[in-house]
């Protein structure tokens, strides 16, 4: 079957290309730098969560079906994947914990796509273009497991899409809503989130050199006085404080080319 022809048969990708190439427009999208994700190895792409989607992320799988032919396989809130939308989410290949799908994504050289700062970097208040990814080390012993490399990205414009009104995440537990899931209150054009279509404020995107997050493993612990392989780093407890170190270094990347791409659109 051609590509064509599978695009065709799948309703799901259609209604999603569709929809984020349209977004793409909406916003002026343009990214810059994308050749570190054209080069025909799996890597895991990390970024910034904007506000209440993953704007840039969820665009850029879109460009990136353009250029290679396949839907990055994003990794996403569990509660995104229950009821009627499990199906929809099914057809995108998009999971929601490691498993055989992804197994199987990494072993074909397609990319994986996570934003670790969630629900709770995308439905705050405030702090806009702030990092916020707590203590998640998951996608680093994701990254370490598969041997895949990390590719930071981040975008201007993906805070302004509308005006927050309260913290989602906050709220949402005191609503004890499903699955962990946000109540978010916020404000676009036309009125309340999501009845709204968001401001058509334009993102810029940048995406970051690949980092071999097992060499990282390797030198930060070096560099922290206890030596050891990232084989260790990744099935020793004791190894949770090269973790943390790794952690803040691929924040820091990812927040430099937030405060670049920010900056620039001030200009």
């Amino acid at each position: 079957m051609s590509q064509l022809s599978a695009w065709r048969a799948q309703p799901a990708l259609k209604t999603w290309l569709s929809a984020w190439n349209g977004i793409a427009r909406w916003t002026r999208y343009d990214v810059a730098h994308l050749e570190p994700l054209l080069r025909g190895r799996s890597c895991l792409i990390v970024g910034y969560h904007g506000r209440p989607f993953a704007w840039d992320l969820c665009i850029l799988t879109a460009e990136l079906h353009r250029h290679l032919g396949y839907l990055p396989h994003g990794i996403i809130h569990g509660g995104l994947a229950l009821g009627p939308m499990a199906r929809f989410i099914d057809g995108l290949g998009f999971v929601t914990a490691d498993g055989p799908e992804l197994a199987a994504a990494v072993a074909r050289g397609e990319h994986i796509v996570v934003a670790p700062g969630g629900t709770h970097e995308g439905c705050r208040r405030g702090d806009h273009y702030r990092v916020a990814w707590g203590k998640r080390t998951g996608y680093l012993r994701l990254a370490m497991r598969y041997g895949l490399d990390i590719v930071p990205v981040a975008a201007s414009g993906v805070d302004a899409m509308y005006l927050s009104l309260n913290n989602g995440e906050v709220w949402g537990k005191r609503l004890h809503m499903p699955a962990r899931l946000p109540f978010w209150l916020a404000l676009g054009p036309l009125g309340l989130f999501p009845l709204s279509p968001p401001f058509p404020a334009r993102i810029h995107q940048r995406v970051g050199d690949a980092i071999d997050v097992r060499a990282l493993a390797e030198t930060t612990a070096e560099l922290a006085g206890t030596p050891m392989s990232w084989q260790d780093v990744l099935a020793d407890p004791a190894g949770r404080p090269i973790l943390t170190l790794m952690h803040q270094r691929i924040q820091a990347e990812v927040q430099a080319i937030l405060d670049d791409v920010t900056l620039r659109r001030r200009a």
